[in-house]
């Protein structure tokens, strides 16, 4: 029942993270690029006021689920959970190294003005967020395929049929 629960949580975490990151990629990101900079440093230095936190929480609870799971298990299930936990890292050492950078700069941006090689740098950003998206994506699929992988049941005897 633990493995199952754990397995859950795990499961729902790293989807819910795959699927922030994969909306922000493909509706976010192109969206930023056809609205006025203005408006779009603006709206990106107040989205990270609340993503920040939320999708904190979310690596750190898709991480430890997965963590969590890898532990609990063997086999199969267990390496499809180590590689979870290594592909939710590294989206959090993106996040954290790639991306949270670029938002404290987007951030003073919005109230002053942008560098001149201001493109450059919001091309990076969304190199680093295409990077933690299929990094959180793959790391759903190996979760998934974990979560459908066959229990094993009783072993039977071979016994001679009379």
């Amino acid at each position: 029942m633990r493995v199952r629960t754990t397995k859950a949580v795990a499961v729902t975490a790293t989807g819910l993270l795959a699927g922030a990151f994969g909306y922000g990629a493909v509706n976010l990101g192109p969206t930023f690029w056809e609205v006025p900079l203005d408006m779009r440093l603006s709206f990106h230095a107040e989205l990270m006021k609340m993503n920040s936190p939320v999708m904190l929480t979310a690596m750190g609870v898709a991480s430890l689920g997965s963590l969590a799971l890898a532990l609990q298990t063997r086999g199969r299930d267990r390496l499809l959970a180590a590689g979870a936990t290594a592909l939710t890292g590294i989206s959090f050492l993106v996040t954290r190294f790639g991306n949270v950078p670029i938002n404290a700069r987007i951030k003073v941006w919005a109230i002053t003005s942008p560098p001149a090689d201001y493109a450059e740098i919001l091309h990076r950003w969304d190199l680093f967020n295409r990077t933690r998206t299929i990094t959180a994506v793959a790391a759903f699929v190996l979760l998934v395929v974990a979560q459908n992988s066959p229990r094993p049941g009783p072993t039977r005897s071979a016994t001679p049929s009379s």
